[in-house]
Formats: structure tokens, sequence, C-alpha cells
């Protein structure tokens, strides 16, 4: 499957002037309605303001990435805006969004669609690519782009495992969602830790499942363990390890702060706790306690 298969010339309006970000917002809910690609128009637009009550879906540089998952999306679709003069949309670094990518997915959406949104979601941060969909006239030439751009970043993409056995620093994200944000955080610290010399693996917590699941044998191995999460994530399996917690956003925008808090010895030794292990090793305990 390809993130193309997810978009349509309908979803796609470029050259657009929404004086909000509401309206903004309203724009790509309508793409989608256009597409078919959903069936309730309201549920799906509460869905898209309650994630940006959560924090806001406007990054830096031009682009902001809203949103859903909802009951009222028939099918896993992404509705993408170009705003040449930029609309306010609570991005983190101030600047209006010029680039306005909607990604909606069903309750129950697939593994292959949350993997190509979140695919779409990291190609997004390459500021090329991004200025090419901006500067693109026609929806056509919109999908031409993505597609060149997942083809090539496929035939160049080092396989996963690559440095598995040698990795000393590994990383957990997540996003309210698991939509976009955590795929981010992890092409950034991973972006980051290849500037560095370091080596990292990251396990990203996404809206169908757990990506890139670490290993035992990985996570002995780590000298330190980076959270970058905005949601609950199972720490239990860390305990003992040295460990730097942050906000999922922090590693997408400043993921080399978190490589020099490290450097700098100021991650602390984690100590698990009954609150941090899995439900299943609650339920487990509790059933043995009764037969003990």
């Amino acid at each position: 499957m390809k993130i193309i298969n997810f978009l349509s010339k309908k979803s796609i309006a470029l050259g657009v002037h929404p004086s909000t970000k509401l309206e903004a917002i309203d724009m790509l809910i309508d793409l989608l309605m256009t597409a078919g690609a959903i069936k309730d128009r309201e549920a799906v637009r509460r869905d898209v303001l309650a994630r940006e009550a959560q924090g806001s879906t406007g990054l830096s540089d031009g682009l902001a990435t809203p949103h859903a998952q909802d009951a009222a999306v028939k099918k896993a679709f992404i509705s993408l805006i170009t705003v040449p003069e930029g609309v306010h949309f609570d991005s983190v670094d101030g600047k209006p969004a010029r680039l306005i990518v909607l990604m909606a997915a069903p309750i129950k959406a697939g593994d292959a669609a949350m993997t190509e949104m979140g695919r779409l979601a990291v190609i997004l941060m390459d500021e090329t690519f991004r200025e090419s969909l901006i500067a693109a006239k026609t929806p056509e030439e919109v999908i031409k782009i993505i597609d060149a751009k997942e083809t090539e970043r496929n035939k160049s993409e080092a396989p996963e495992n690559q440095i598995a056995n040698g990795a000393k620093i590994i990383a957990v994200t997540a996003c309210p969602t698991g939509i976009s944000s955590s795929f981010m955080a992890r092409e950034s610290l991973k972006n980051c830790a290849e500037k560095l010399g370091v080596n990292i693996r990251v396990e990203v917590y996404g809206a169908a499942g757990v990506y890139h699941s670490l290993t035992d044998e990985e996570i002995q191995n780590a000298d330190a363990v980076i959270i970058a999460a905005s949601r609950k994530v199972p720490l239990s399996r860390f305990d003992g390890k040295k460990m730097l917690e942050t906000a999922v956003g922090t590693a997408i925008r400043k993921p080399e702060q978190l490589f020099e808090r490290l450097k700098a010895g100021q991650a602390q030794v984690f100590h698990a706790t009954e609150d941090d292990e899995p439900i299943s090793t609650k339920i487990f305990k509790k059933i043995k306690s009764i037969f003990s």
C-alpha cells in the first residue's frame, strides 16, 4: 500500500485563503466529505478540535498536521491544503501554517493504513519536499510529488535492524492519537542521532499498535532510555535503566537537547512500581495471589 492510496484529487485544495485556524480545519473536513471518506462531518470536526485542545498540531516551518480517529471516518484518508500567505495555527514557532495536512482514520484502522500515514508524517519533515507541495499548481502534481518522494525514501531507507545490535540509546515515542507526532518524533531522534554518530533504536506507539518494538536484548544492553511521550506507555521493562522523560513535541523540535542532557548525565535511574506494569501482569499477579 502507498500513501497516494489515501488521498485523491477531490481531497486536495491549493492556494486557498482561510482566515483562521478553524476555517482551515473546516476546509480540510469538507474535502474529506467531498472525497467520500467520512459520514459525519460534525463528529470528525469534534474529534479534530479535541486533539487540538490537547496541544496544537501546528508544528514549525509552516507545517500543520491535524488528525482524527473517529467512528465517523469510513476509511483512512488524507486531505491537504496549501495556504501561500499562511494562516495562524498556534504553531510552536509562532509562524503561520502554509501546508496543512489532515489525517483521518477509523477507530479500527488497519495496520497498513496507519503505517502509511506515519510515513507521510515523516517525509513531511523534509523542507524541500514541503516547499515542492506548497509550490504545486494542481492536485495531480501533489499526488505525483508525494509518490515520487515515497519511492525515493523506500529505496534509500536502511533496514530497521541495521544498527540494532550496536544500539546503546533506545527510545519510545507516543502521542495522544498515534497518527503523526509519534512517527515524526522517531524520525527526528534518528536523524539527530545519525548526525551525532550515536546508534539509536526507537519504538513507536501508533494508533494501530506498537511499531519497531524494542527487544529484551536491546533494552538490557542500552545505556539510557528516552521516553518522548504525551500519553502513558508501559515502563516496567526499563526498571534500573537511566531514563530521560519528555513530551513528544520536544523530540520533534529539539532532539539535540535530549542528547545533550544525556551527555550531561541528567538521566535518572528509573525504578518501576506497580503502576508501571502492564494490565496483563497485574491480572496475573492478582490471580496468583488468590491461589497462593
